[in-house]
């Protein structure tokens, strides 16, 4: 193995060491900042004495502050997952505290009136730090007003952080017997804890999604899959006051800068610039979904009743949240023979990554090199390979361009993908540090990580992957590929570090290859065919009665799974509407006593039944009240505050750049390198609409993404 440029990062921190780096990070950052007003002169300010200064400080806090707080979504040390929340508190503070700095802003300003001749990235960074003091409090006047602003600030940020770390400590679940849980995989429910005393002889099925999902699909007891479902909405009841707080202080914020609303002020900034344009467009692909969202319902309705009349139990016409997953299954298999358990059998976990890792080093001119055993050793600055990663289960590989790419360095690649107490429970992906251009001219590196809860492997299984799983991989694996060969000069527009309705695009583009043929048959192995304790196991399934699967996933089997893409996918694009209004409606009150007044729970549940016509337990006179799903919004306490709209409206973007540019061929080399340097690399360091049509040559068109979801005109 070559020997990269940049040791990877180490992941050695103790409780006591997290906070004290951050402040230490800190405080170096600010000795910047007090040296640059003691030094420079507003009449005197530059880009160059002013701008990039502050810009190779916040570059060098990036690199480091990043790790600092990622142990609070990975580390099964509870208190390394509070001193990482600590830390994070700190860097928010200390963030509040800079972009209010009054003669920090003078200097800035005075670089800005200066109109210098700048290249596309710095002129870029220059108009957005001007622009985060202005939409942070230094509009307005010193005194009151400014400092509520500030303790408004300070107040959003230990909240955001407390409704996180509710999210990571939950630990729901509930006992249920063998029969309860019947029709479920026998590899989740060889994963689930075996209860003891007075659960003796249950299992207790957790609300993480590697066991929540399979129970909603598959458990035949109706019951179970209730439980499951209220279960999950109401698995962080803790955060209905939290988010009920940030919701009016967000929005007295915004008030108190001249905006009418939250809403207005962070779309401001993002590629739809105003409220408006993202009501057009969810309205209008709200009346586009929803005579197809009800044919989709009846179908489910007779599936269901179907499936009564066949047990001979009495059917009242109803169907439930509970219902959908488990029925839109049945569906699969009754008008479509497709058997989700049995396409799982065709998609072992590290096959899968292999196969998805071949891809990527064939369009866009990669290679991955995993750090194992004593390479970790010889690597890690300390000598202890331990240290390379956060805990045991984690992956590491050293990316690379390919020879005719130059064969150059490009960052560390970190897979974690199996649940354990107190980690992160969604699907995503984590820069762990961004790559930038250094004072010397010089590149630092990026590292990114995946962070998942697939099944972990037993000794007679390997992990096993859904085919919605296998998207879910290739879509956030999608998001660290543009964290390694992005190459920007600055931190804060690294990679994904885009503007949020573009920065799924790239992500959902590659969703893709997850429909076609080649690919599917490329990532394929039928686990029995791995080794012969494999192949032991699947003939005990078996029982005996089946021919040795094929090692690859048959090509009827793809054919017919690619013609369920988008069965009942109106109400499945109506559930992401109902979050995209929902984050609208809270961001977007018609005044502040509104925002009062409103009962969030309620509304989420109504806005759901309004636009799904799925039922809840408010039509067995529970009310509306009988959930509180934005206790478990936590999208909103990150970034997608006023643009959870953004995952369909990146969608319209992806859409466009597959159609046009790949589906003829999607393993064109040519078209992967162009995608690559024409989009990948920029990350946010240019207008992502100009990033766009320099890729397109055209402004971007709807039309796929309509003509994909099958969708026609909205009704006069």
């Amino acid at each position: 193995m070559q020997k990269p440029p940049q040791a990877p990062p180490l992941f050695n921190g103790t409780a006591t060491s997290i906070v004290a780096d951050a402040r230490a990070l800190i405080e170096n950052m600010r000795k910047v900042q007090d040296q640059l007003v003691q030094a420079v002169r507003p009449d005197h300010a530059t880009f160059a004495n002013v701008i990039q200064p502050l810009a190779n400080a916040e570059n060098a806090l990036h690199a480091q502050s990043h790790i600092l707080g990622f142990y609070t979504d990975v580390s099964p040390d509870p208190k390394l997952r509070d001193a990482s929340a600590e830390a994070q508190r700190l860097f928010n503070d200390f963030a509040i505290e800079s972009v209010m700095r009054e003669e920090l802003f003078l200097l800035v300003d005075a670089a800005l009136g200066k109109q210098e001749d700048l290249e596309v990235e710095s002129k870029q960074l220059l108009i957005k730090q001007h622009k985060e003091y202005l939409r942070n409090g230094l509009k307005l006047a010193a005194g009151p007003t400014r400092a509520r602003f500030a303790e408004i600030q300070k107040r959003l940020s230990m909240l955001c952080l407390e409704f996180r770390k509710n999210q990571s400590k939950e630990a729901g679940g509930f006992w249920a017997t063998p029969q309860q849980l019947d029709g479920i995989s026998n590899e989740i429910i060889s994963d689930l804890e075996k209860g003891t005393g007075e659960n003796e002889g249950k299992l207790r099925l957790t609300f993480e999604f590697h066991h929540l999902i399979p129970a909603q699909m598959f458990a035949k007891d109706g019951e179970t899959r209730k439980r499951c479902t209220l279960g999950y909405e109401n698995k962080c009841n803790e955060n209905i006051p939290i988010f009920k707080e940030v919701m009016l202080l967000r929005d007295e914020a915004a008030r108190l800068l001249g905006y009418p609303n939250h809403a207005s002020f962070r779309i401001e900034e993002k590629m739809a610039k105003t409220p408006e344009t993202v009501n057009t467009f969810l309205e209008d692909l709200r009346l586009r979904l929803a005579s197809g969202g009800q044919k989709e319902l009846q179908n489910l309705i007779q599936l269901k009743r179907a499936d009564f009349e066949s047990r001979n139990e009495p059917f009242d016409g109803r169907f439930f949240l509970w219902d959908l997953p488990f029925y839109k299954q049945i569906m699969l298999e009754q008008q479509f023979s497709i058997d989700q358990q049995k396409i799982a059998e065709y998609f072992p976990l590290q096959t899968s990554i292999d196969g998805m890792l071949e891809i990527f080093q064939h369009l866009f001119g990669l290679a991955f090199v995993e750090i194992d055993g004593d390479k970790r050793n010889d690597l890690a600055e300390s000598g202890n390979g331990g240290e390379l990663v956060w805990h045991e289960d984690v992956q590491l590989f050293a990316v690379w361009d390919d020879a005719k790419e130059g064969g150059g360095f490009l960052g560390y690649l970190y897979l974690d993908l199996f649940p354990r107490d107190g980690k992160y429970g969604t699907p995503a992906n984590f820069n762990l540090q961004p790559g930038f251009c250094r004072a010397d001219g010089t590149r630092h590196y990026p590292s990114t990580a995946l962070v998942c809860s697939f099944t972990k492997p037993t000794a007679e299984t390997p992990s096993l992957l859904r085919h919605d799983e296998l998207v879910t991989l290739f879509h956030e694996l999608g998001h660290g590929i543009h964290d390694l060969v992005s190459k920007t000069l600055y931190a804060r527009f690294h990679g994904t570090m885009t503007v949020i309705d573009f920065g799924e695009a790239p992500s959902q583009m590659l969703e893709n290859w997850c429909w076609t043929p080649s690919t599917l048959k490329s990532l394929s192995r039928h686990y029995s065919s791995l080794s012969p304790r494999y192949l032991e196991t699947w003939k005990a399934k078996s029982n005996g009665g089946e021919p040795v699967p094929p090692v690859q996933i048959p090509d009827e089997v793809i054919n017919k799974l690619i013609r369920t893409r988008h069965v009942n996918g109106a109400l499945f694009q109506l559930r992401v509407l109902q979050f995209s209004i929902f984050d609208m409606m809270v961001h977007e009150p018609t005044s502040p006593e509104a925002l009062e007044r409103m009962n969030m729970s309620v509304e989420y549940n109504k806005l759901r039944k309004d636009l799904m016509k799925i039922d809840g337990p408010e039509v067995l006179g529970e009310g509306y009240e009988w959930g509180h799903g934005e206790g478990n919004f936590g999208h909103v306490m990150g970034d997608y505050d006023a643009g959870y709209y953004g995952y369909l409206y990146s969608q319209v973007f992806a859409d466009d750049i597959f159609h046009t540019v790949f589906q003829a061929d999607p393993m064109n080399a040519q078209e992967g390198r162009r995608y690559r340097y024409g989009i990948l690399e920029k990350g946010g360091s240019q207008d992502e609409m100009k990033t766009v049509m320099d890729f397109l040559g055209r402004q971007p068109s709807p039309d796929a993404f309509y003509r994909e979801l099958d969708l026609v005109e909205p009704p006069a």
